[in-house]
């Protein structure tokens, strides 16, 4: 059991408790001990992609935390929370509402390199403290700015209100649709739309962005806001990539109880190679497995230099650095 368990995380979990369930299920299927980590910290408010890694997987996680992010997520105007999201307690007003047009023409200026200052409610350290301990506790949090790039943003006010029914109209969040799902096809009596809807004032809209790590989406969903001339929090919050990771393979925690229990957590586990699609193979022979796991520097490799996913066959080896035809271990693989 040395790979990937791709979780659709539920709201009002976070993401320890996640962990906390896949070692139930280990336990409970009889598979033995194994190191467990999550692959990227999602809020309870949040949904979507929460890779968990197994195992000898856990030596990647690290790696998964500093990939990029997608996420779909809903602004509601008027209303600014200390918390910038639906749990917090408001702070500010505003009766201006903006339109799509709006919307979409400050768009650009979020989209790039951008610097923001993170939630005051965040597990960033101020002077050895967690940032929202202090900030429950009625301190005044003031964190310094980041460098974070949004690659891309655009917004998808249909998407919003299909993807809203199907969260409260159910509690698993399985099947909830994501950015690379079309709407359904309108009904009878609907219509498709049309420049007016543009000049239409909206209470809340729907953005997706793909993200670096780092970025808090509760700050750009404020500084959007505050960009439309109001104020407002974020409602609903999903993610739908995490690295190479995407809805495709997740699995509902009930569906992971059931197969904890029925014993076929290997069935839905990925294998530690998935976490690395975005990195190149390289082959060994068994002598050069056998000299890198002995944490020897193979020397002699003809390609390029760079990042590589050293295997022996279809046994995984190490991540390896290649510089100057010299083959060294970042992080080595007991299996």
């Amino acid at each position: 059991m040395h790979g990937w368990i791709i979780v659709d995380k539920p709201l009002g979990l976070g993401s320890t408790q996640v962990v906390s369930a896949v070692k139930r299920a280990l336990r409970q299927g009889g598979y033995g001990k194994f190191k467990v980590g999550h692959g990227g910290t999602l809020d309870p408010l949040a949904t979507g992609v929460l890779p968990i890694a197994v195992g000898e997987a856990t030596k990647l996680a690290g790696r998964m935390l500093d990939s990029d992010k997608v996420y779909d997520f809903t602004i509601r105007f008027g209303e600014q929370t200390d918390t910038l999201d639906a749990e917090g307690v408001g702070v500010a007003t505003s009766d201006v509402r903006p339109t799509l047009a709006d919307v979409e023409a400050v768009l650009p200026r979020f989209t790039g390199p951008i610097s923001q200052v993170p939630p005051a409610y965040s597990a960033l350290k101020v002077d050895g403290e967690r940032a929202y301990d202090l900030a429950r506790a009625g301190e005044d949090v003031v964190l310094a700015s980041r460098d974070v790039t949004v690659h891309a943003l655009h917004s998808s006010p249909a998407r919003g209100r299909w993807q809203r029914d199907a969260l409260t109209e159910g509690e698993d969040t399985a099947n909830v649709p994501s950015a690379d799902t079309p709407p359904p096809p309108l009904t009878c009596g609907e219509r498709s739309p049309s420049p007016a809807d543009a000049r239409e004032e909206l209470d809340e809209i729907t953005l997706t962005a793909h993200v670096s790590k780092g970025t808090y989406i509760r700050s750009l969903a404020r500084d959007i806001a505050l960009a439309l001339g109001t104020v407002g929090h974020v409602t609903m919050l999903r993610r739908t990539k995490a690295g190479p990771f995407t809805l495709a393979p997740a699995i509902s925690l009930d569906n992971l109880a059931e197969a904890g229990m029925g014993r076929t957590l290997e069935q839905i586990l990925l294998p530690l190679r998935a976490g690395l699609d975005d990195i190149p193979a390289l082959p060994l022979t068994p002598d050069q497995a056998g000299a890198l796991r002995q944490g020897r520097v193979l020397t002699g490799i003809a390609t390029d230099d760079g990042p590589y996913f050293a295997c022996d066959g279809d046994t995984p080896v190490a991540l390896v650095s290649v510089e100057d035809q010299q083959v060294r271990v970042v992080r080595g693989f007991n299996l």
